[in-house]
């Protein structure tokens, strides 16, 4: 009871910092790990590197910092600075990893095994567009109608236009389905859509799209998008703008290549210098 009341606390003030949702809860989840691993122990410097090594034994060195960052607001909040521990050192990778790379016909497969349904328009908006799939609930009748939507994210607002093609298979959804106004991407009930209900809906495709289930969820969507983005246009700027990034570092992530193209550039050099 305790720590659910200091997870409660913790997750009003998160709020207040403006943190998303998404975030919220993902913290909040990290810190029932962190809740479990100390078993009513109380807090210590020892303890919280003991745990980071615990970490470092089962997860990938980005999972392991993602969870020590919320690890450490944590600490922070609760008025203890200095049991806050160092994130691990990551190389900065310079190609992707291609065994997890949503290639075009792959995404074309999987749009094709959805059919004419709701997740194949899913599917269409996010990779049309390069929105998350958080902000599906801003596609919304009005949107759809005006050819854009305005989004909000992160603290920032940006407006993401809707190409003409997927513009006219939304406004078929939206008279088939009747909505008059707001989100178009609705349950049943009218709620908006759990993003987990849609990462399940996308894997129950795999099979029968003939794709891994590694490269299918929703951000690899957003993946395809800015890599194809960035092979038309060439500008890594404009790209960070339209994916709403603060850091054009974080658009770098969205645009490297896999280590198959990079191999092949690197073998083009060499033919150059022995030619």
């Amino acid at each position: 009871m305790y720590q659910q009341t200091c997870i409660s606390t913790f997750k009003e003030y998160l709020k207040r910092e403006e943190k998303s949702n998404a975030t919220i809860d993902k913290y909040a989840r990290d810190i029932r790990t962190f809740f479990e691993y100390l078993a009513e122990r109380e807090v210590t410097k020892e303890l919280t590197i003991s745990y980071k090594e615990h970490l470092s034994g089962q997860y990938m060195a980005a999972s392991v910092n993602s969870m020590l960052a919320a690890i450490n607001c944590y600490l922070r909040f609760i008025g203890k600075p200095d049991c806050c521990v160092k994130l691990l050192k990551i190389q900065r990778q310079i190609f992707a990893a291609e065994e997890r790379e949503l290639s075009r016909s792959e995404y074309q497969r999987l749009v094709k095994a959805a059919k004419n349904t709701r997740l194949s328009l899913i599917l269409q908006t996010i990779c049309a567009t390069g929105i998350r799939v958080s902000e599906l609930q801003y596609f919304t009748v009005e949107a759809v109608q005006k050819g854009k939507a305005v989004v909000s994210c992160k603290n920032k607002t940006r407006i993401v236009f809707i190409p003409i093609p997927l513009q006219r298979l939304l406004k078929e959804y939206i008279k088939k389905s009747g909505r008059k106004a707001g989100a178009i991407f609705v349950s049943r009930n009218g709620k908006l859509l759990n993003r987990s209900n849609i990462w399940r809906e996308m894997k129950a495709l795999c099979s029968k799209a003939g794709v891994l289930p590694e490269k299918v969820f929703p951000h690899n969507l957003r993946h395809l998008f800015a890599r194809t983005f960035y092979s038309v246009e060439k500008d890594i700027v404009k790209l960070a703008d339209v994916l709403g990034h603060s850091s054009i570092n974080t658009t770098r992530i969205y645009t490297m290549e896999t280590g198959y193209r990079y191999l092949r550039q690197i073998e083009q050099v060499q033919k150059i210098l022995t030619t």
